[in-house]
């Protein structure tokens, strides 16, 4: 009862600027959390959780040598961190240096778009999985992928079937490398992309699938890959690859990771269809009462 006192006390004596701050801060977290939501980042996360969960342990224990050491180490911690994660970190200050404001704040491609860029793609991957032409498309979210074009050769073409296969091509001198689809267009071919050195990954998966989990892990990127030994579709997303895709499913999936539904629209839906019934029923009432 006393806490819950001091709580009302606390809110009475704050101020607008105080409701300000925390409404900002608050939104920040929410727009900045997804987008260093990567693999890479979230190792960082989960070895500081772990260190300073085992700090607590230990001084709760009152193991005091352990525990000396550990505070021995959070010390210089940050500093330690920075050295065993240079690249993530670098990564992640690139990937926040190349967000773009629109989409900061909520701004998107408009889904009748990105209905025909994904529509383009799967005709192209399914000519190109019958036969067995390799490919590898990327498709950058919040993420704009900026220190992958300088890998490649920039486009900026629009997004349909003929120019993905004429671009994965077997003699086509950008076949090997990736293709990045950024706002609705081929933004640049022919990109190096990281390789994923993950020990879950069969040991029959080529560069070309390690290149693309190694760009999901790295990014928010949603990565199609066609093998060229099997013509297999396969997708990565956050690490994960799912593999022996049909054309079909391949749809789907790429309309619910980079379509996401309305939640807006749907309530705004929800509104107005019980307008509807309201007035309805009004209706009905008046009619019944004459």
């Amino acid at each position: 009862m006393e806490a819950i006192q001091n709580l009302i006390q606390q809110l009475t004596r704050m101020q607008w600027s105080d409701y300000l701050d925390i409404i900002v801060v608050a939104f920040l977290i929410y727009k900045l959390l997804p987008l260093i939501k990567t693999p890479s980042i979230m190792r960082i996360a989960r070895t500081v959780l772990a260190i300073v969960a085992l700090a607590w342990l230990t001084d709760f224990m009152k193991l005091h040598t352990i525990s000396w050491i550990i505070n021995q180490f959070l010390a210089v911690g940050i500093l330690a961190i920075v050295i065993l994660f240079q690249p993530e970190l670098r990564r992640m200050l690139d990937h926040l240096g190349s967000v773009k404001l629109t989409s900061f704040f909520g701004s998107s491609k408009p889904l009748q778009e990105m209905d025909a860029v994904i529509a383009q793609t799967v005709m192209a991957c399914e000519i190109l999985s019958r036969e067995k032409v390799g490919a590898l498309i990327v498709f950058a979210r919040e993420q704009r992928l900026e220190e992958y074009f300088k890998t490649g050769t920039q486009i900026d073409g629009q997004v349909s079937e003929q120019l993905i296969r004429n671009i994965f091509f077997p003699k086509a001198s950008l076949h090997d490398g990736a293709m990045i689809i950024r706002d609705g267009r081929v933004a640049a071919a022919g990109c190096v992309l990281p390789l994923s050195d993950s020990v879950r990954l069969s040991a029959d998966l080529g560069t070309r699938h390690r290149a693309g989990v190694g760009m999901s892990e790295a990014s928010d990127a949603v990565v199609v890959i066609v093998s060229e030994e099997t013509g297999t579709i396969s997708v990565a997303v956050g690490g994960m690859l799912k593999r022996h895709l049909a054309p079909q499913t391949l749809d789907k999936l790429l309309h619910n990771e980079l379509c996401p539904v309305d939640e807006s629209a749907d309530v705004q839906n929800l509104a107005i269809r019980l307008k509807k019934k309201i007035m309805q029923s009004v209706k009905e009432a008046d009619s019944y009462e004459k």
